[in-house]
Order: structure tokens, then sequence, then C-alpha cells
């Protein structure tokens, strides 16, 4: 963002007193005539960055998706979604991998709420290339905008020759027994499972990264059931109206196909180290392998 503003002089940053923790203190350092601090006051955060987009800025949020998606949900609807401007939430601290913050700050929903709501773009990046790219086609493209960051670091899976592009799904691995479709960094541990434990197995798997959940990229999910016939999701989010739900909508009405969705299980989260929390609720890869094989056993029934 630092970068971009260098590029774009109406990037801004509006920051709700956590930028210590999001690093959003690195722009203000480098750009603190472009830095807002507006406190612990989401809602009004993001109704002043309504106001400013109308005036020909591009206002990015920083703040923990468990306030840029629910704390301030109002105010997105109206302020921002409805009249369609150009406010871009930059949401960390999502899913259940938030530094032992515990069920408060875990946003295992956000993705649902935000994917329901007309004029709003959802972004999920599976590593930091991605984010850099899709940071880039955020300033280009107008429009409400929401993106899904996490706490920690992820292991990087695209080179910088990447070309992300807003709708579009990513082919990670051709396979012909059963296709995984992920997002953000849950397709990391997708590709482990596919590489290191179901390929071992004899398992050729198909995997379709979804950087975008809204717009959806239809014909690349139709195409990957297509290709195997059976379907596994996966995901850092509740099941309920995440990825998971969103591939059943459009399989149901293009391509029915036997379904099996991994991801948090319909409950609220807990404090943790990482490793307890995956393994909890079943997000390793191993859980991702067992889910697949799980899958494959239900088509041949």
């Amino acid at each position: 963002m630092s970068e971009l503003a260098e590029e774009f002089p109406n990037v801004l940053c509006l920051d709700g007193d956590s930028a210590s923790s999001t690093r959003a203190d690195i722009f203000e350092k480098r750009h603190p005539d472009k830095f807002l601090q507006m406190g612990i006051a989401e809602q009004n955060m993001v109704a002043a960055a309504a106001g400013l987009a109308t005036m020909g800025f591009i206002p990015f949020i920083s703040s923990f998706a468990v306030f840029s998606a629910e704390r301030a949900l109002d105010q997105t609807r109206v302020a921002v979604a409805q009249p369609a401007l150009s406010v871009k939430l930059t949401a960390a601290y999502s899913g259940i991998l938030t530094g032992k913050t515990g069920k408060t700050h875990q946003s295992m929903e956000d993705i649902a709420v935000m994917r329901a709501m007309p004029n709003m773009t959802t972004l999920v990046p599976a590593d930091g290339v991605e984010v850099r790219k899709m940071m880039r086609a955020m300033v280009l493209t107008p429009g409400p905008m929401y993106l899904r960051l996490t706490r920690d670091p992820s292991p990087t899976i695209f080179d910088e020759d990447y070309d992300f592009q807003i709708g579009k799904a990513v082919v990670l691995r051709e396979g012909r027994d059963v296709t995984i479709i992920s997002t953000g960094v849950q397709t990391v541990r997708a590709l482990e499972a596919a590489e290191t434990i179901l390929a071992k197995e004899g398992i050729s798997v198909y995997l379709l990264h979804v950087p975008t959940i809204k717009p959806l990229d239809e014909m690349a999910i139709v195409k990957a059931a297509q290709a195997t016939g059976t379907v596994v999701t996966a995901e850092d989010h509740t099941i309920i109206g995440g990825l998971g739900g969103a591939v059943a909508e459009v399989l149901g009405e293009n391509h029915p196909t036997l379904i099996r969705r991994l991801g948090i299980r319909d409950v609220f989260g807990e404090s943790a180290p990482d490793g307890y929390l995956l393994e909890k609720y079943g997000l390793t890869p191993a859980h991702v392998a067992e889910t697949v094989r799980e899958a494959l056993k239900a088509t041949k029934r």
C-alpha cells in the first residue's frame, strides 16, 4: 500500500487504532500526510471513508476482519455498498488463526457476509505475491472491495509472473480422480495434501484456487467438477455461506456433483496455538486428505 500511494496520489489509509498489528504503521511512517488515525471507532471510520471516496480518493480501511466485516456492517452496507463507492476494506486477522485472540476476534463468517452484499467484490489471497497483485487490481478497479488477510505469513506458492485477475480462478494442478476447490491460505494446505499425501497414495488431484469469491468464476468451477466428478471444498471459514456454499450453489444449478465441504463446522473458535486450532477444527493437510478419501468412497457407493 505504501508503494501504491507513491504511484497513485489519491490512495489513503484509514486506521482503527490497530496499525502496530496490521502493520499500517509502515504506511504511516512513509506517508504521514495520507494516514488518518480514526481510533477505535470502526463505524465512523467506514463512514468517513465513504465521504472521502465521493471526493475522488481511494481510501483503504485498515482493521481486523471481525471489525471491518461485522462491527461496521451497517455503514459498509448503506454508505459504501449501496452507492458503490471505491472504499477498500483490508481485513486483517481473518479466520481462526488470529494469534490467540480467541472467539471474539476470530472472524469465520466474513466471506458469507461480504459475498451476499450487492456491489461488494470479495478477495481471498493465498500468499504474499497474490496480495500484492490483488491490491494493485483494487486500486485500478472502481467499486467497494473486501480483502481478507491473515495474521501470520504463509508459504509462497505463486511466482512474480503470476497474472492475477479479479473474477478468475486458477488451476494449480490437473488431475483425474478428485477435485479440490480452495481459497485463501487453505489453498496452501490443500496443495500440500495433494502433493505430499494423496499423490503418494496414487490419488490424482485437480486443484482449483479461487481467489475471488465474488464475482465467482462459475465456468472454472463447473469445468473442475466435470474433470473428476467428485469435489471437496476447503476454506478457513464456516462451511455455511462461504466458498463451499458458493460452489454448491453453482454446481447445483449447472452440474450436480457430489460435494464435501471442509471448513469450520458452525461453531465459534477459541484461544489456542495455531497448530492446536488447525488440528481441532480439521484444517490440516491431513484433514484435507481424509476428506478427499471420504468423498471418493461416497462417489463409489
